[in-house]
């Protein structure tokens, strides 16, 4: 099939809910997914044919995203002088509310947890598929989801993430 786009136009919502879910800001998250496509398309050529397109689409997002993450980290933070203080609006419903903190509780996560924590739980991504798109191994994959779940569960019980503790 030379025409990649009926293969790829089904997996554009779930890939701008996983960008979403990473940036929390939909015009970033918009920009990630189409940047995603670009690399996609720019690289038909290369990809192989009896891959996993999902896999493949997700794993070039993620890199996009770390290494933009990085480089905004080399940069140092970006100060708006023409930026106003809105009052914010609180939500009416408790589901959004309660999904608010579920969100900002997982961007408190590291970010291998929280990629890891996405790809498994929000995108239903097996282990094996994830440890393939981390590219890490899969007792790896299993032991930061442990971890995530856990920090996850005391973010949103206490507030606050968990302390690293020794262990000798």
């Amino acid at each position: 099939m030379t025409d990649p786009g009926p293969l790829i136009e089904p997996l554009i919502p779930a890939l701008r809910r996983y960008a979403y879910a990473l940036r929390r800001d939909h015009a970033a998250a918009d920009d990630l997914v189409q940047d995603t496509l670009e690399r996609a398309l720019s690289r038909w050529s290369t990809r192989r044919q009896e891959g996993d397109l999902r896999a493949w689409l997700f794993t070039i997002l993620r890199n996009l995203h770390v290494g933009s993450h990085r480089a905004a980290a080399r940069r140092g933070v970006a100060v708006a002088f023409d930026e106003a203080d809105l009052p914010g609006v609180a939500a009416a419903q408790d589901a959004a509310v309660e999904a608010n903190d579920v969100l900002g509780a997982v961007g408190q996560l590291p970010e291998d947890q929280k990629s890891l924590l996405l790809l498994v739980g929000v995108e239903d991504f097996s282990y094996d598929e994830a440890a393939r798109i981390l590219d890490v191994p899969l007792g790896t994959v299993m032991s930061r989801l442990s971890r995530a779940r856990r920090a996850l569960r005391s973010i949103l019980e206490g507030g606050r993430a968990p302390l690293l503790r020794r262990v000798k």
